[in-house]
């Protein structure tokens, strides 16, 4: 008795194997879909309701409170010495992260890495030990303690020595926007204009800046997000003197300790404010750098 084999047609194989795809593609779906709701509710839970937790027991005891809380002149001044360390540090961390960027992207020298590890310097150190390092270099027992005090100058436990420590945790933030960018972009044009006559400064002014104008703005933003909000090199500078060297941060916890909880957290309602207001011109420039991003590719397709 023969038998005979039929041949399986890989066509019918592949046929009867397709309803399994479906199937895995669900399966895919649903996980990315869980992945996503489980995203969604960590952020609800440990973003938003911490957020709307801080509003609510600001305006707990009504609006009265809540102004008066602001309105009080110790608040008042932690809110000044804020925008005025800010003030100071911004455009200082402005001027100094323009010229480490072009020197980075533009120019091969020694001692380029140092320069870099020298910007990164205050993402690897604590904010706590930049304030004892402070501590050491200007403090009564310091290197330059004696001298200070033999010229009336103080730092620690005054407005110097707060904005030193505001400079310090800040320096990365524009320097770091900036160096990629114009890495990417390259100096192509600014090369141009000089040929064509242009002076460094006029190239400078006239290329690089309208370039990275959105970089620049975004580290800006980011720099200033952290100058309003650096509590642990501020704290130990400051010598938590009510009125005179506390920022919003330090005097938050001041109210805070003292159990006077409505004010605490009035005044942090309007540091989540600045936040919030921050993460509005942080989501503009980030749409403008994508804009200009893609601006070149479609006027090369059109």
């Amino acid at each position: 008795m023969h038998t005979t084999t039929i041949p399986l047609d890989p066509s019918r194989s592949a046929a009867a194997r397709a309803p399994a795809r479906p199937a895995a593609d669900g399966r895919i779906v649903r996980g990315a879909l869980m992945l996503t709701a489980f995203a969604f509710l960590f952020l609800f839970l440990f973003l938003f309701v911490p957020l709307a937790a801080v509003f609510h027991e600001a305006l707990a005891k009504g609006w009265e409170t809540c102004v008066a809380a602001i309105t009080d002149p110790d608040a008042l001044a932690a809110i000044r010495l804020t925008l005025l360390a800010a003030g100071i540090a911004v455009p200082l961390n402005l001027v100094f992260g323009v010229c480490a960027a072009w020197a980075v992207a533009r120019f091969q020298f020694r001692g380029k890495s140092l320069l870099i590890t020298l910007i990164d310097l205050p993402f690897s150190v604590s904010p706590v030990i930049a304030g004892l390092i402070y501590v050491l270099l200007f403090g009564a027992q310091g290197w330059f303690g004696p001298w200070l005090q033999a010229h009336g100058i103080q730092i620690l436990f005054a407005v110097p020595g707060i904005v030193l420590a505001t400079v310090f945790v800040t320096v990365p933030f524009v320097a770091r926007e900036l160096i990629p960018l114009m890495q990417a972009q390259g100096s192509d044009e600014e090369e141009a204009a000089i040929v064509l006559g242009a002076s460094g400064w006029q190239a400078f002014w006239h290329v690089t800046l309208p370039n990275i104008r959105w970089g620049l703005f975004y580290g800006v933003i980011l720099c200033n997000a952290r100058a309003m909000g650096e509590f642990g090199a501020v704290s130990v500078v400051s010598g938590h003197i009510r009125g005179l060297t506390n920022t919003m941060p330090l005097h938050v916890e001041i109210l805070y300790n003292e159990y006077n909880f409505a004010a605490a957290f009035s005044v942090a309602s309007l540091l989540a404010l600045l936040a919030l207001l921050t993460l509005a011109l942080k989501a503009l420039a980030e749409w403008r750098l994508r804009a200009r991003a893609a601006q070149p590719l479609s006027e090369s397709t059109s």
